[in-house]
């Protein structure tokens, strides 16, 4: 029995020993995983403690580094690094990084803030399967959030705030049973939110600022323990979003709200901050939002709310900041705002019986509130069935001259991206075949161009308003697309499907449909596979004289954006002749386009006017009108756009016109390696010697200073015709080796790692 139960305790000896000496090995393992994450991170200050002999479960934690064990495994670590901290190295890999934490395997807090990480989030971070907690946080981790982190079953707050991740959210992320802070703010996420977010039924957060989303908000009514949602600087909208009533902190400001606010707002009862500034809200300002009972924070600056405002209205006493600047509201500040000297109340550019700030007249709110629809108008306009429009005169030769431009644009932008063409059906035009004899003695090319004509459109027609209406759901925010000197543009949906972009003119003279309708026969008759062509249009006329109040175009609508953001990616230039190269569009199949072609336009702000043929219209033009109508100047202008082709980059000023076409004559002469540092490298491998050179050369003569020395349309279409011709037996293996466009975030992380 005796030696028995030496035997026994020998045997609990080893074991103990054997766990002992396991639970050592396993503190040694991790304890290398840290200090080898402490030379990934490039040694940083935060962890200039550690070293070999450092008892990592047992260190003091403070605000930079925290390490926390259980049952000597590693469970929470967090490492923040100083604001500001630079991208790691070149040689910094965020895959080695990933794969040396997932050496953490019971890691369920996971903290790397302002480290300098930059790549993309490796998905192999979802081995952490007991995570809890990630926030990588003000970094430079770019492209989309990796799927795997749906796996994550146990995660509950992910926060990823200040990179560069893109993309949209995805549609998984509502699948993360038990997440209830979601954060994703300062980065370059796009497009709308996925309806799954509905279903984060334990969802407590949600922080979406500062990024690129768009559209309306889902329906998150159903996440009743929604406390914080932080939308602020996007393009949401035109809806107040649908929301449960237990929110504490409502962010909306810098967005495209427009719609009144719904009633179920004034019964947000733990209602702290409420942020509606810069949008567009309408409608009643509800004076009860000063008194909420939980709310110290609210502002609704820069909207359009009205209403009267009463001394006597009562405040929350925990009220400490109000700001109701540039609304359109009458009558006194409430005594509440005022008494108590701790709050700061912004007030200026209302219409308030006050001298304190700076505030309109009555008459200034009140017009404002009809302008936007606000109250009931005095003189309701009704909309004519009568047809309308534009005209054209110079901006056929654009149109032209394109048609050999368009084999070296499209050339270059196929060389970086395949387009399956799909299949078009032909539709019959039944516009009229007339054109005004007046208007055809500055058209030149009316007839080389309706000669070519416009590929699959539908015949021209007349839209009635309600369609118009219904087809940009009211002019919503969202359908609104810019404005210029030519009016307020918008995307349409008809009702076959089909896209549309809506042009908007108000006219402020006194003009009747027959003052255009001799353009009307015109613009139906102007197609061709290179211009932006007008499928119908509109009128809006005065009930009381039947004068025409606005004029509603309906073009075709094409997708793929302007030339130029294939060819640099930069903004537009300085130029306002009306052949630009932010007017060439490219459609689904990269068909380049002309839209903003020498049109008469309404551009009232700059005394611009349309001038009809017939009688009771003015028949002088304006002198930038006379100037565009002849063709040396479209010369210039496409002699710009060739410009930005052949170098690859956009032109900020003349000076620099004036020095690339120098530098781009010089080199025609010159041997290859001179025009390789002037020409885009993209179209350098895509052309053959001669086909550039001719296009060269027909670049320069556009661009002389004296416009008679120019070549004319025709000359520029036989170069441009040779050039092609030269170019097609020419095959180079550069042209299926170059890859595709790299994107602007990709750009951005270049340039990023480069420096």
């Amino acid at each position: 029995m005796g030696k028995a139960f030496q035997y026994s305790a020998i045997l609990l000896c080893v074991v103990l020993e054997l766990l002992i000496s396991g639970s050592e090995q396993l503190q040694s393992s991790q304890g290398e995983t840290l200090l080898r994450i402490q030379r990934l991170l490039n040694f940083p200050s935060a962890l200039s403690s550690w070293n070999s002999t450092t008892d990592f479960c047992n260190t003091e934690p403070n605000a930079s580094v925290t390490v926390v064990c259980y049952e000597n495994s590693i469970t929470q670590m967090h490492i923040i690094g100083n604001r500001g901290t630079p991208l790691l190295p070149r040689n910094f890999s965020i895959d080695s990084f990933v794969t040396t934490l997932v050496g953490l395997p019971n890691l369920k807090v996971l903290t790397l803030v302002s480290l300098g990480l930059w790549g993309p989030l490796p998905g192999k971070i979802a081995r952490l399967s007991s995570m809890e907690i990630l926030n990588v946080s003000s970094n430079f981790l770019y492209d989309a959030v990796p799927q795997e982190i749906s796996s994550l079953a146990s995660l509950q707050s992910l926060v990823l705030d200040d990179n560069m991740f893109a993309g949209e959210v995805p549609y998984w992320i509502g699948s993360l049973p038990v997440l209830s802070v979601l954060s994703l703010k300062k980065n370059m996420l796009n497009g709308s939110l996925p309806d799954s977010l509905s279903n984060l039924d334990n969802l407590r957060v949600l922080a979406l600022s500062n990024n690129y989303f768009r559209g309306e908000v889902p329906d998150l009514s159903s996440l009743t323990n929604l406390q914080v949602l932080d939308l602020e600087d996007n393009a949401f909208g035109p809806q107040f979003p649908q929301l449960g009533n237990k929110l504490i902190s409502l962010v909306l400001s810098k967005n495209k709200f427009r719609d009144g606010l719904p009633a179920e707002v004034t019964s947000y009862y733990q209602l702290q901050r409420l942020d509606l500034s810069n949008n567009k809200f309408v409608g009643p300002f509800p004076q009860s939002l000063l008194s909420l009972p939980s709310v110290t924070y609210l502002n609704v600056a820069d909207n359009k709310f009205t209403g009267m405002l009463f001394e006597n209205q009562s405040c929350s006493a925990d009220l400490e900041f109000v700001d109701l600047s540039s609304n359109l509201m009458t009558g006194q500040l409430p005594n509440c705002l005022l008494r108590d000297s701790k709050k700061k109340v912004l007030y200026a550019a209302n219409c308030l019986a006050t001298d304190d700030e700076n505030q309109h007249p009555i008459s200034f709110c009140r017009n404002e509130a009809l302008a936007v629809g606000i109250l009931p108008q005095r003189k309701k306009r009704k909309a004519s069935k009568e047809t309308i429009t534009f005209g054209v005169i110079g901006g056929i030769v654009g149109g032209i001259a394109l048609v050999g431009l368009i084999y070296f644009a499209v050339r270059k932008v196929k060389s970086r991206k395949t387009i399956k063409r799909p299949n078009t059906r032909p539709i019959a035009e039944s516009a009229s075949a007339g054109y005004p004899s007046k208007l055809l003695s500055d058209a030149r090319y009316i007839s080389q161009t309706t000669k070519l004509g416009a590929l699959g459109l539908p015949p021209y027609r007349t839209f009635s308003l309600e369609e118009i209406e219904e087809a940009t759901n009211n002019f919503d925010t969202s359908a609104f697309m810019g404005e210029g000197s030519q009016g307020q543009m918008y995307r349409g949906r008809l009702k076959d499907g089909s896209f549309v972009a809506i042009r908007c003119l108000k006219v402020k003279r006194s003009y009747s449909t027959l003052n255009f309708m001799h353009h009307i026969e015109l613009i139906s008759k102007l197609r061709h596979r290179h211009l932006v062509s007008a499928l119908g249009h509109c009128f809006e006329c005065y009930l009381d004289d039947s004068s025409v109040s606005r004029i509603f175009l309906v073009f075709e609508y094409v997708p793929n954006g302007t030339l130029r953001s294939w060819i640099s990616g930069i903004v537009p230039g300085v130029y306002s002749n009306n052949l630009k190269i932010t007017d060439v569009l490219l459609d689904q199949n990269l068909v380049a386009k002309i839209s903003s072609y020498n049109l008469p336009l309404l551009a009232e702000n700059k005394g611009m006017v349309v001038h009809g043929t017939s009688s009771g219209a003015s028949k002088d033009l304006s002198t930038s009108a006379r100037i565009n109508q002849d063709p040396k100047v479209d010369v210039y202008d496409f002699g710009l756009i060739l410009l930005e082709i052949i170098t690859g980059r956009s032109l900020t000023s003349k000076n620099e016109v004036a020095v690339l076409r120098d530098q781009l004559q010089a080199s025609i002469t010159s041997d290859d390696p001179a025009r390789s540092s002037i020409v885009d490298p993209g179209l350098r491998r895509s052309c053959s010697d001669q086909s550039l050179k001719t296009m060269m050369e027909i670049c320069v003569r556009c661009l002389l200073k004296n416009p008679a020395d120019r070549p004319s349309v025709e000359d520029i279409l036989w170069n441009l015709q040779f050039a092609a011709q030269v170019q097609e037996p020419w095959r180079g293996d550069s042209q299926s080796s170059e890859g595709s466009p790299v994107s602007p975030t990709k750009r951005a992380r270049l340039h990023i790692t480069i420096h």
